[in-house]
């Protein structure tokens, strides 16, 4: 299977977005940032078809759209008194909307549905090119800042008394997640890369409270539900963005019955355990 160039294309840009978007992933569960990963993951789509109107690489247009969704979102937050799931979900029911007609107006062309559902095995050299530069960018700025981004999202009115520049880093993670969604729309589609910003952050917060192991143990779990995906669809002929989404969903559900500290089946055993050592350590000898 790794002789074929389709396969080795597709195993680096998995990679690439696993990397970056199982980072991010930490940050958003951290945040509570779940609804905006959905909303700019959404509202990309009519950058790309007007990107595909007017032959520009996808890629363009889908940043431009990411960035003036982010823009939208924190102008209606910050000039109104309207909360911010709601300007959320005005904005990017609004964009994706848009996205919906200009496909309607559109002449049927296979690129626009590789984009709304992934096409990781059929990717092309262009679009390897373009997921490099922007998972290489988006690595960069999130390692430079990781600091200041975990302070910012532990607690945010702790970051400004102490000085932190909490619009700058707020911008920062906005734009590295529209940097992100471009990326991991080239290999799971725009409708499935949700799940590749929120399921491996919330695996590994389900295992540790630890910042640092998490920003260690959600890439890695991103990383082997892309491979296992890859090699699913491959053998199985099936979706590859929706094999590696379910490989995902697989290992949540795992972690979710059976992790040590608050799993459906281990944590009840283990209260019952330490319910018995206390009643133990109370006998008298």
């Amino acid at each position: 299977m790794l002789t074929y160039e389709f396969i080795q294309r597709a195993l680096i840009v998995s990679t690439v977005t696993a990397v970056i978007a199982g980072l991010l992933s930490c940050w958003l569960v951290l945040i509570g940032w779940s609804l905006m990963g959905d909303a700019v993951s959404h509202a990309v789509l009519p950058g790309v078809v007007i990107s595909y109107i007017i032959g520009w690489p996808f890629a363009i247009g889908a940043l431009v759209a990411a960035l003036i969704a982010v823009s939208l979102v924190g102008t209606v937050r910050e000039r109104t008194t309207l909360k911010g799931d709601t300007a959320i979900g005005v904005v990017f029911t609004a964009l994706f909307a848009l996205g919906l007609v200009l496909v309607s107006i559109t002449p049927a062309g296979t690129n626009l549905q590789e984009i709304l559902f992934g096409n990781l095995l059929g990717i092309s050299q262009d679009a390897l090119v373009q997921v490099l530069i922007f998972g290489v960018i988006a690595f960069v700025v999130m390692v430079a800042l990781r600091r200041n981004i975990t302070a910012w999202a532990f607690d945010p009115s702790h970051a400004r008394a102490v000085g932190m520049p909490t619009g700058l880093i707020r911008a920062a993670v906005m734009v590295c997640l529209a940097l992100v969604v471009v990326a991991a729309m080239q290999a799971v589609g725009v409708i499935l890369v949700v799940a590749m910003l929120i399921t491996p952050g919330a695996t590994a917060y389900l295992l540790t409270r630890r910042m640092n192991r998490m920003l260690v143990i959600a890439p890695l779990v991103a990383w082997v539900s892309s491979v296992a995906g890859i090699c699913l669809s491959y053998w199985y002929d099936v979706s590859a963005g929706g094999t590696i989404v379910l490989v995902q969903a697989g290992i949540f559900v795992l972690v979710y019955l059976f992790a040590p500290r608050e799993g459906l089946v281990t944590a009840p055993l283990r209260r019952n355990r330490q319910r018995a050592a206390d009643g133990t350590a109370r006998q008298p000898s």
